[in-house]
Parts: structure tokens; sequence; C-alpha cells
């Protein structure tokens, strides 16, 4: 009898456990859901008040007046659904951003208040050089989201107006003209939208996202007194505010100048893509637009740019490419003034691999690993020796041409390997061949190589594997 009480007992605690359990994970589940509503909740009110902020008032994102000939230029098509589905982006979208610096020269009729000033200050006008273009394509159907940076210094032909740099299109032209001959640089590639954000909008944007933290990959210090210009940064992780990254996005005074400029800049974008696109930041877009409105001009309509904006927000982070126009420095005595030459064939390849351009070729380019420039850049501190079974490994691979790149600045937990040129396949087969490190498609890397392997403390674990492996 006791026996068979303590037996019942036991089970009759079991089921009382097994029930607490249920009940918890019954509770466990509904709060889950309850998150994940509030969320999307979070995000749907976020960009609905961002769409009523901004539709009522009067005054709209698009401040150019572009006639219909230049309207033209863009796709007028509807890019976003109608109803509750404004915030989905219904087909693949390319868009032109253009990050304006202007000085009162610039400009036919500067503000009265910049008269008389010992130092040309930022004015908020969209009239002179274009110092930061970029092509940013939205796919829905790939799920990815690719920035293609065009340097500045870009030797290009302007409609009308002859050989030149490109950010001189903007000031021949205007948004239309830009997008043209970004267009006719890159293949034929439609463009849909543009945006011109002012330099001093986008100090306002970053202050509105609370800031951005970044590795600063060196000291920088550069002082223009005419400009009332100073940079003043230390190397290291740290938060900058809007103004500080103003500074990091601005230096150019190094060896690679505008160049090293765009390397970083695809820094800063990454950092504030992944740490601001979330519910809470989507909550507080009303009065980030607020913030910047008068810095902006778009011929995005607000239910485009909400739909872009929670695109940007569902999208895997790895599924975020940043390319850079392939080319290279012009010579001392090549020219009057110093450009970026662009590549035609690799900015064709290029296209057709990340912009659905369809290729002129009549086969499809087989890559050969012997051919292939790799650039290791060491980030472990280590000596060369340190990477030498890295390098036999790639060696007996196949890979031929590797050479050793000035050491990456920035410490490294994982090796990353840089698609330098976008082209992702060769920088997976090379993943492959390694066993470990993350592929990324950016343009961070060495500028001359197709891939560059920034080494991570990871290869560490890894190196006596190497070693065996070569002996």
């Amino acid at each position: 009898m006791t026996s068979q009480r303590t037996s019942a007992a036991g089970k009759k605690s079991a089921k009382a456990k097994a029930k607490g359990k249920n009940s918890r994970k019954s509770k466990s589940g509904r709060w889950l859901w309850f998150a994940v509503g509030m969320g999307g909740i979070a995000m749907v009110s976020g960009m609905a008040g961002a769409l009523l902020a901004v539709s009522w008032d009067s005054t709209p994102l698009q401040q150019a007046q572009l006639s219909a000939k230049e309207a033209a230029v863009f796709d007028s098509d509807r890019i976003s659904g109608n109803g509750f589905q404004f915030s989905q982006l219904t087909r693949p979208v390319n868009i032109l951003v253009m990050g304006m610096s202007v000085l009162p020269p610039d400009v036919q009729n500067p503000p009265i208040e910049t008269q008389g000033l010992r130092y040309l200050p930022q004015i908020n006008s969209f009239d002179g050089l274009a110092d930061v273009m970029l092509l940013i394509k939205f796919d829905p159907e790939t799920k990815k989201i690719v920035m293609l940076s065009i340097p500045r210094d870009t030797r290009t032909e302007v409609e009308g107006f002859g050989v030149k740099k490109i950010n001189a299109a903007n000031i021949d032209g205007g948004p239309a003209l830009t997008a043209k001959t970004v267009s006719n640089l890159l293949g034929g590639v439609g463009i849909d939208r543009y945006v011109r954000i002012n330099v001093l909008g986008v100090g306002k944007l970053i202050e509105a996202l609370g800031g951005v933290t970044v590795y600063v990959p060196k000291d920088m210090k550069y002082k223009d007194d005419s400009q009332h210009l100073y940079i003043d940064l230390k190397a290291g992780k740290q938060h900058l505010d809007g103004n500080q990254a103003l500074q990091l996005l601005r230096f150019r005074h190094d060896e690679l100048g505008d160049i090293g400029r765009i390397q970083r800049q695809q820094m800063v974008l990454r950092a504030l893509i992944e740490q601001s696109l979330n519910p809470a930041t989507l909550a507080r877009l009303p009065e980030i637009l607020e913030t910047v409105r008068e810095n902006i001009d778009t011929n995005l309509s607000v239910e485009e740019l909400v739909a872009l904006v929670g695109f940007g927000a569902r999208t895997n982070r790895s599924n975020m490419q940043m390319l850079m126009l392939p080319g290279r420095f012009s010579g001392k005595q090549e020219y009057e003034a110093s450009y970026w030459i662009p590549y035609k064939r690799s900015i064709n390849k290029l296209m057709v691999q990340n912009f659905g351009l369809e290729s002129t070729s009549l086969y499809s380019e087989i890559i050969d690993p012997a051919r292939l420039r790799v650039a290791i850049q060491d980030s472990t501190g280590g000596d060369r020796s340190q990477i030498r079974p890295l390098i036999t490994a790639l060696e007996q691979a196949g890979y031929r041409n590797i050479f050793i790149s000035q050491p990456w600045s920035i410490p490294l937990e994982t090796t990353h390997i840089v698609a330098q040129q976008g082209d992702s396949d060769s920088a997976e087969s090379i993943r492959n061949t390694l066993g470990f490190g993350e592929v990324r498609v950016e343009s961070t890397g060495n500028i001359g190589s197709d891939i560059s392997i920034q080494v991570g403390k990871d290869w560490l674990i890894h190196k006596a594997v190497f070693e065996n492996m070569v002996r």
C-alpha cells in the first residue's frame, strides 16, 4: 500500500510538473508572439507615422524643379504597393544617391549671411559638385541590397559638356544629367529615382540616429581655416556623434585620397545599417525625416521612401553588398587633372553580376585561380612568417598571384575574405579552400586586388592545422 501511494504521488507530482512546464512554455510562447507582434506594430506604426508626418505637410521632399524631359530620365513606374501594402517593394529599383558639399562660390546667389566672412562655410544647397555618389539597388527578388560607390574624380563623358570628372555633372545639369551620365558609364543601367543630401543633412541624420559606433582605422588630423574644416580623430573603436562622423567621412588626406575615403564611407554605412535598421529606429522615422528634410532633395514619394526603409530593415546583413567602380588612378603626366580611370570590361562584368545587365559576351567567363590577384592583409600583429602556411595552402590550391599588402588596421576576430571587385563566387571558392573566414562583398580591401584576405584572430586557431598540411 505504501509503495502504491508513493508511486501515485510521484505520478501526480510528475503531472503537476509537466503541467507547470507546459504552462510556462505556453506563456513563453505567448510572450514570444507578443514581442514579435509588438515589434511588427512598432515597425508599421513608425512607417505609418512617417507617412502621416510628412504627407499632410504641403512642403514636398523634392526641392528641384525638373522639366518633363529631365523627369523622363527616371523610370516613373510605381515601386511600392497600395493600401496596407504601401511598405512593400514590388520590383527591383535603382536609386542614385548624391552627397552634396556646397560652398558659397559654387552657387550664383549665395546666402546673405555667408557674405563678408573670412572663411567659406558649407551652405544648404544642391547646386554644387557631387562629393559622394552611390548607385543602390534594392532587389526584392534576390532579397539583396547592392551599393556601388562611384569616385567623384571618375573620368567620363558628360553629354553636351565633354569629358570631365563625373562630380561636375550635377553643376552642368542637375540630377537628371548626373543620372544619364552614370547610366552611360555603367552600360545603360536604368535609374529609377534620385536622392541628393547636403553634407549638413548627413551630420543631422547621423545625430538623429544616435551617432555611430565604428573603428577609426588611424589617427586623422587635418586643418583648413578657409572652410573652418577641422578634423581631429584618434584611432580605435569609438562612438562618434554627427560632427565626428562627418570628420571621418570627409577625411581624404592620405595616400589613397578619395578612394580611401570611399572605403571609410562603406565602413560607416555598414555600421549605421547594422545598428539603425530596427523597429525602435523605424518608430522614430517621422522625427528623423523632419530633422533632415530641408537638406534632402528626392523624387521619391514618402510611400516609396518608407518601402525602401522597410525592405532594408528586413534584409539580412549578409545580403548587403558594397562595391566600388573598378578603375585606377591616372598617372602624374597622363592628364592635366587627376582622375579615376574606369575599367570598362570590369564594369560590364560587375553590372552583369550585380545589377542585372545582360552580358555582351557570347560565353560566360571561367575564373582561373592562377589569374586572381589575392592580397593578404594581416590584422593579427604578427610578422610575415606567421601567415606563410596560409599562402602555401593557397598556392597548392592553384592561386599563383598572391601578394602581401599593408596590414589591415582594424583588429578582426573573424577573417574577412573581401570580394574587392564584386566577384563573390571567387571569394566563396577561397573560403571553401581555407575552411574558415567570412565572405564580404565590399571594397575595403587592397584596391589592386580581386580578393583581399583580411586575416583575423581565427587564423591563429587554424594555423597549426595548415602547418601540418603543408609539411
